[in-house]
């Protein structure tokens, strides 16, 4: 969903267009799961159709002409932050991503460049798409089919284990059980129609309250 820019329209005056001939650097990231999708360039134009219609679009130096990303593919850059750095001559954008971002069907144009965090971020689009399947393709598809009440159950099983396995300072069995802990937590999300975003702005909320 696009929400207002930080970047504001005085920080877009302040930006040093002459020290990069023009063209400034971009790079986009994951809004969620903090991916670096792909670099580019843009002019004042670009920038400008970028944030009145919420699709990246970008300066193309080999076409010489706008281009939107996805305006072929249909696998659009939506949107959700933009920011400048510290010497204003380059910007990043967070951006929700409408299918692979690279014109090889990666999820980046960096394709081997994927963190711990973005790896669990990919885990739980996985278990959200086994929201629907047959019982039989899966273990979490027949957790789904199994009901609120046996996911919330395994949840509570996990979680003694974890703390079990925790008070007996076997490091190797607490590793495995959280794990199992954090996946069936994802699953019981999912099955409540929420996801770790929901928990992550709650944890930030209380954050800034204590703050």
């Amino acid at each position: 969903m696009l929400t207002i820019p930080p970047l504001t329209q005085h920080e877009i005056e302040k930006l040093n267009w002459e020290k990069v001939d023009n063209l400034i650097p971009v790079i986009v990231q994951h809004a969620v799961s903090g991916t670096v999708l792909m670099m580019g360039y843009m002019d004042q134009e670009a920038l400008n159709v970028t944030l009145n219609s919420g699709k990246v679009t970008f300066f193309s130096r080999t076409k010489q002409r706008l281009w939107t990303k996805g305006e072929s593919s249909g696998n659009f850059l939506e949107l959700v932050e933009i920011h400048s750095d510290c010497d204003n001559d380059t910007l990043l954008i967070l951006a929700s991503p409408i299918g692979p971002t690279c014109h090889k069907g990666t999820e980046s144009c960096f394709a081997s460049a994927q963190t711990e965090w973005s790896f669990l971020y990919q885990l739980e689009q996985l278990i959200a798409s086994r929201k629907n399947s047959s019982p039989d393709s899966s273990y979490t598809a027949r957790l789904y089919a199994s009901g609120t009440k046996r996911i919330a159950q395994k949840v509570g099983e996990e979680g003694v284990e974890t703390a079990l396995a925790a008070t007996v300072n076997d490091k190797e069995e607490l590793t495995n059980e959280a794990a199992d802990l954090i996946y069936h937590l994802l699953v019981l999300l999912q099955d409540q129609d929420l996801d770790l975003s929901c928990v992550i702005r709650q944890l930030q909320k209380r954050h800034s309250i204590k703050e």
